[in-house]
């Protein structure tokens, strides 16, 4: 199997999108049908999520059959309703002896501020974003549960930059394999973690034309002790709160064909956090609902601490992934459309 860079890199998974860019949202599903063993880390302070409680190690379910990224804030949750359907019709699911129940974990991000906020995924969107799964050449960027994302929101929304989905996947030993996809809504800026340089975030200049096009927006937020004044540079501007005009969170599955426990699943997703520390600034604030699910199918011997250790660098390349590939929308442009950190 020839490796992509792509969370299908694990055998057992595909990929679906649906994708509205009119309204500027969308939904992502992962499939894995024959199940995988799951587990869950929510670090942001505003979290929308479905079927969470059951992902700890003491519940009794051991497998789920797909996990759901939405835009549409709660409202994307339904798709989650769809996806199920679209796993019933074909025999997936948990046995409880008179049908089989698919379990599917869900989270969503806010994307309300960007298109239309009267149209979010539904569970059509779900069963459609199924529909549409492949295991090969994926699509990234501005689709899916990445159409309306966007960074580097925290000096207001006139000053914020694209984002979407990204992938990533990394081999090791004899045949062992982590991957991850990411939704990036981050209210930060997202930082190259091989370089410390702004590959996306708010930008200086409101048409492009400056130079310097993203900087240290924390430093220039709320100042430091040398320069107190820092946080008046951008009149009318206020540090991100409640008032946050688009939103934030990021949404991430890790999975490995690494076989785990519940335990050691739940192990990965708390580890692989470590990857969006260290490519988005800030992170885990009040305002986000940053969650990873990590995903176990297969038989490929390995340790969670290991899995986990590495789940962080596909995540942080997931991330930085996410807002390479996005594409302008709404008047919001993309880094590649200002000509500089797009690859």
């Amino acid at each position: 199997m020839i490796m992509q860079n792509s969370i299908t890199d694990i055998e057992g998974i595909a990929v679906g999108h649906w994708t509205d860019r009119e309204a500027a949202t969308g939904c992502t599903v992962v499939l894995c049908p024959q199940g995988a063993v799951a587990g869950v880390d929510v670090r942001g302070g505003a979290p929308g999520t479905r079927e969470i409680a059951l992902l700890d190690p003491v519940c009794m379910v051991q497998e789920v059959h797909a996990v759901v990224l939405s835009g549409g804030s709660a409202f994307g949750l339904a798709t989650a309703d769809g996806v199920m359907r679209w796993l019933e019709a074909r025999g997936h699911g948990f046995d409880v002896g008179v049908a089989r129940v698919p379990i599917v974990p869900a989270a969503i991000l806010f994307d309300l501020g960007l298109g239309r906020a009267d149209v979010r995924p539904d569970a059509a969107a779900g069963y459609a974003a199924c529909e549409a799964a492949q295991t090969s050449q994926v699509a990234e960027g501005s689709v899916g549960a990445g159409t309306g994302a966007t960074v580097g929101k925290m000096l207001g929304r006139d000053r914020a930059l694209k984002s979407g989905v990204g992938m990533a996947s990394r081999a090791w030993g004899d045949g062992a394999r982590v991957a991850a996809l990411a939704a990036v809504n981050a209210g930060g800026d997202v930082i190259d973690p091989t370089t410390g340089a702004v590959v996306a975030g708010a930008r200086h200049s409101i048409n492009g034309e400056s130079g310097d096009l993203f900087g240290d927006t924390i430093g220039r937020v709320f100042g430091s002790a040398q320069d107190d004044a820092a946080a008046t540079r951008w009149p009318g501007q206020k540090p991100m709160g409640n008032t946050t005009p688009m939103g934030n969170t990021t949404i991430v599955v890790v999975a490995t064909n690494v076989k785990l426990s519940k335990t050691g699943a739940t192990k990965v997703a708390q580890m692989a956090h470590d990857g969006l520390a260290r490519t988005i600034r800030p992170v885990h604030t009040a305002t986000d609902g940053d969650t990873i699910f990590a995903l176990s199918l297969g038989e490929q011997p390995g340790d969670a601490g290991v899995v986990g250790i590495l789940a962080a660098e596909v995540v942080a390349q997931a991330v930085v992934r996410a807002v390479q590939a996005a594409e302008g929308l709404h008047g919001v442009p993309a880094a590649r459309d200002l000509g500089r950190n797009a690859k």
